[in-house]
């Protein structure tokens, strides 16, 4: 009898230590394979437009350098875009869900008068614009990592997509930007782009657009 007890003791140990499940939902800093640094929480809130936030697979930074490598090595002046990213607030469809995205840009598209109303124009990269509910940031990478580069420097478009509308004051297009730029900063990183790009390690939270 003493024999049962004690394996039944083991037994119960043995369950005991099983993990637990991970939660379906998570905050702001986890979300992007943990690109925004905790300082970014609110930021990242409100441009979701939302404080909890769906669990989701990573692997989108491989893509998005393999997509790059493979754009830029093509004769193609540009290429689709790659989803790094989608923040899936709690509750919000998956046709509204903001997400962040790279591609390689042609020449032409950076420079182009053109831009939507309300959209602005930062000093940023080599370009940079944001509206009510987008952003957009080109910036040039020489890397090893990207042969020909030295010569010739990948150009490098990331894309910020169906934010959360909170109007078009200047505050919260930086939002808008701040996020991309967060984004952006983790891709020229991991593709080893010479001084990331030209983009700086944070955000002038107080930037004012150019026009």
């Amino acid at each position: 009898m003493a024999a049962l007890v004690v394996t039944a003791g083991f037994g119960g140990a043995a369950c005991g230590s099983d993990p637990e499940p991970e939660p379906s939902f998570v905050g702001a800093a986890e979300v992007c394979q943990g690109i925004f640094p905790d300082r970014m929480e609110k930021t990242v809130e409100a441009v979701a437009g939302a404080t909890s936030f769906e669990r989701r697979a990573g692997g989108g930074m491989a893509r998005v350098i393999e997509k790059i490598k493979e754009g830029y090595a093509s004769d193609r002046t540009w290429s689709t875009s790659e989803k790094l990213c989608q923040i899936s607030a709690k509750g919000v469809s998956s046709r509204e869900r903001t997400s962040l995205s790279f591609s390689i840009y042609a020449p032409q598209d950076v420079g182009d008068p053109r831009n939507p109303d309300g959209v602005r124009l930062f000093p940023l990269g080599k370009e940079a614009v944001a509206g009510a509910r987008s952003a957009g940031l080109y910036f040039e990478c020489v890397s090893p990592r990207l042969e020909g580069s030295e010569r010739v420097p990948a150009r490098i478009r990331g894309g910020l997509g169906k934010a959360h509308e909170r109007g078009d004051a200047v505050s919260d297009l930086v939002a808008n930007l701040t996020v991309l730029h967060a984004g952006s900063l983790a891709v020229a990183k991991e593709l080893e782009c010479e001084g990331n790009g030209g983009l700086p390690e944070n955000l002038d939270p107080e930037l004012k657009p150019l026009s």
